[in-house]
């Protein structure tokens, strides 16, 4: 370990391991460790189930009905990768006018824009446009698009429009879902960008306790471990260890239920996702339902796990999460958590220390996705600039 890389990572959630298997690819030499014993961080899925009951302090072991307990890897923090019931005849035709026109879309076509300027026009006035009720205006600004919030609707429309031909695109691919989801749980995923790393040569330590991340002049130099130290140019980690790099800006609950039938009204689906729009239960954010079952090997035969989240708004939490579990009674089994929500206190550019967010309440990819470009892009333009500058001190003062 007493070795000089390009990049040390710390923690393998989703978002540090995809980061680590991209700087990997792009020929750096990487140190990846986690104080943990097991890949996915905050995001792991977790087996067998007994290992969830004592996660979550549920006293006795899980009864007889739920299977083997190597049968269950249950995530975490679930989230869905991108790969209708709420109106009348008039609307559908006035929707179906909307979609057709998001699918010609096209920003770098004028002639598709109809007279909407996307960089300009806010997404509530093409709603207008097309005299789009206020469900339907809520199913696809949050189901479709995947805002958790209406603040989208005084913004330029452009993002909108892509996200929403994003969602198209992805449901035309397989047919009945825009979504993915790996078998075994979503904690395949760090692993297998972990080992899209080390294929590229990134060294990889588990069980690897940080007793100090180094400094020198404002800048990370190094990380300490067992009294050996890493020396690095650059950092990426979650805010666990860097809790003085971080702020909380908010929580989240989520509650991971057992269930012994599909939700109802979904048809039996092995897998759904229900998204309840703020404007539905007067609340400012939305919240969010995933479920899965034995036909995805998360859960013992005739099983599901029904994972319900949102942003806390009030001192009763529970009390918030009520209406999405009212769609899944009755629920076998609740294991509850409520986390704080972390962003670090700066662009990490001056330190090098860069620092991922703590996952939100969404049940969907995208967010994480931004938060790995935003990451990647200021790592990219710290690295551009130091070597621009090394080029300049060259020109001026010749080569070392």
């Amino acid at each position: 370990m007493n070795e000089e890389y390009d990049v040390i990572v710390l923690g393998t959630g989703l978002t540090e391991c995809i980061l680590s298997g991209i700087m990997s690819v792009n020929g750096k030499k990487v140190l990846h460790m986690d104080r943990n014993p097991y890949y996915g961080g905050e995001s792991a899925s977790i087996t067998p189930l007994e290992d969830l009951y004592k996660r979550f302090k549920i006293p006795g072991a899980p009864p007889a009905s739920m299977g083997r307990g190597r049968d269950w890897n249950v995530d975490l923090i679930p989230k869905f990768l991108m790969a209708n019931g709420l109106m009348g005849l008039f609307e559908k035709r006035r929707f179906r006018k909307f979609l057709v026109y998001v699918a010609n879309f096209d920003e770098n076509d004028p002639r598709t824009f109809e007279g909407i300027d996307p960089k300009k026009t806010a997404m509530r006035e093409v709603y207008k446009k097309f005299d789009l009720g206020q469900d339907v205006i809520d199913f696809t600004g949050h189901a479709l698009a995947l805002y958790r919030t209406d603040d989208y609707l005084d913004q330029p429309c452009c993002e909108t429009m892509n996200r929403i031909k994003l969602y198209s695109e992805s449901l035309a691919r397989y047919g009945k879902s825009p979504y993915l989801y790996p078998l075994y749980g979503l904690g395949e995923l760090p692993q297998g960008f972990a080992r899209l790393s080390a294929i590229y040569g990134g060294t990889y330590m588990l069980n690897k306790p940080i007793e100090e991340i180094i400094m020198q002049n404002g800048k990370v130099i190094g990380v300490k471990s067992e009294g050996e130290i890493a020396r690095c140019k650059q950092l990426i980690c979650d805010p666990s260890y860097v809790k003085d790099r971080v702020e909380k800006v908010g929580q989240v609950i989520r509650v991971i239920c057992v269930l012994s039938h599909p939700i109802k009204n979904t048809n039996d689906a092995n897998s759904c996702q229900i998204i309840i729009p703020q404007n539905q239960v007067n609340r400012k954010s939305d919240i969010y339902v995933c479920m899965i079952s034995s036909a995805h090997n998360v859960a013992a035969q005739g099983k599901y796990i029904a994972i319900a989240s949102t942003t806390v708004e009030t001192k009763e939490p529970e009390k918030e999460i009520r209406p999405a579990l009212e769609l899944l009674e009755p629920i076998e089994q609740k294991f509850v958590s409520i986390s704080d929500l972390l962003v670090p206190k700066d662009l990490g550019t001056e330190s090098q220390i860069f620092i991922s967010r703590t996952y939100d309440a969404t049940t969907h990819f995208e967010t994480t996705c931004d938060d790995i470009k935003v990451i990647y892009k200021r790592m990219m333009a710290s690295e551009f600039d130091f070597e621009e500058m090394k080029r300049q001190k060259n020109d001026i003062y010749g080569e070392d």
